[in-house]
């Protein structure tokens, strides 16, 4: 049976590390007896430039005649788009709100290979191994808004303005994400807020613990997004899953990069309540390296492995990659963000000993 998946390159190393993915695929595929079917569709500054949309008709499609969209980065410098185009970032917001996907998980580990490479004693990351989960398609982002056009008058009273909204039922069914995983880890979910201040915060914070009551065998507790901001670092073996909303959840899960040691090491998925899956890295899309062949694809080939797991069900296979990545890390195997300075290989060869390992 045919797996049709959409690919959306993207802008910058999208093209780069996704073809590096779908190498690692193509592997599973053959050791595993699969077969994953691909086909590509313009997104991003990409898309702007050849239709006026960063997410045309056509890209969408392609994306729902697919089971899983797995993607590059979005994005560029200025000038990259005509003058007047939509940023490229709303095709993005477009993509999630268009399938529902609203269940954005970014799991964030210690790799022992890389604990030279980050700047937090080891003694305190070492074992480090926090899902977050982000509400995806509700709060500031999609909120009310309004924007100050044209020559801004200091003196004047035009305000812009973003609206930070929640219902209840988008609270509800992320926090069922979130007490779901920890069921499958820890046990453990701490929801981050901001209670003390913002009336969404305390809707969330009623509504997490309403859903809580349906899994007693879970241990849930709330933090403040400040001091949780600074906990994440000073404690971050502390933290199992951490469920929060939207603007929240992009700010803690970028923090926690540093955990890692790169923003190339993070993959993320965004799920709808059926299983369908936009996956992608979490970095951006480099535009300063773009075409040098010196991208780390690890955050995307994480990512085709969560594709595996979430969308597909096959997680003996997303366990197979997730083991060779460990591998080419533990056999010394770094690209130019992980490599403190020294020797590093290039995007094909990092692929490459990844392969080797599968």
């Amino acid at each position: 049976m045919e797996v049709p998946i959409a690919l959306l390159p993207g802008d910058g190393v999208g093209p780069e590390v996704v073809n590096a993915a779908v190498q690692v695929l193509n592997t599973i595929a053959a050791k595993y007896n699969h077969v994953f079917t691909y086909k590509e569709a313009l997104f991003g500054i990409a898309a702007i430039n050849a239709t006026g949309s960063p997410f045309p008709e056509e890209t969408r499609d392609v994306c729902g005649e697919a089971v899983a969209v797995l993607m590059g980065a979005v994005g560029g410098p200025a000038g990259s788009t005509p003058p007047g185009s939509p940023r490229p970032e709303q095709g993005l917001l477009a993509l999630r709100k268009e399938f529902g996907c609203f269940a954005n998980l970014r799991p964030v580990k210690t790799w022992d290979a890389l604990l030279d490479q980050i700047p937090v004693k080891p003694e305190i990351v070492r074992g480090t191994d926090i899902l977050f989960v982000r509400e995806l398609t509700g709060g500031i982002y999609f909120g009310v808004r309004h924007e100050v056009e044209g020559e801004i008058d200091l003196s004047g009273r035009e305000e812009a303005y973003d609206t930070m909204e929640y219902a209840p039922y988008e609270v509800a069914r992320i926090a069922e994400v979130a007490f779901k995983a920890a069921l499958q880890r820890d046990k453990r979910v701490t929801s981050v807020d901001k209670a003390n201040v913002l009336a969404s915060s305390r809707l969330w914070r009623r509504v997490v613990d309403i859903v809580a009551k349906d899994y007693p065998d879970v241990t849930l507790d709330h933090q403040l997004v400040d001091s949780f901001a600074m906990r994440i670092i000073t404690q971050p073996t502390a933290w199992d899953v951490v469920v929060t909303g939207n603007m929240f959840g992009d700010i803690l899960s970028d923090e926690a990069s540093v955990l890692a040691g790169s923003l190339g090491m993070l993959p993320s998925a965004s799920l709808n309540e059926s299983g369908y899956g936009i996956y992608e890295p979490v970095h951006g899309s480099a535009p300063d390296i773009a075409g040098q062949g010196i991208a780390n694809p690890i955050a995307t080939i994480l990512s085709a492995a969560m594709l595996l797991r979430h969308t597909l069900g096959l997680d003996e296979e997303a366990v197979a990659i997730e083991k060779a990545v460990t591998a080419a890390l533990d056999n010394k195997a770094r690209t130019a963000d992980i490599a403190q300075g020294g020797p590093y290989i290039s995007t094909a060869e990092m692929t490459a000993a990844i392969i080797d390992a599968l």
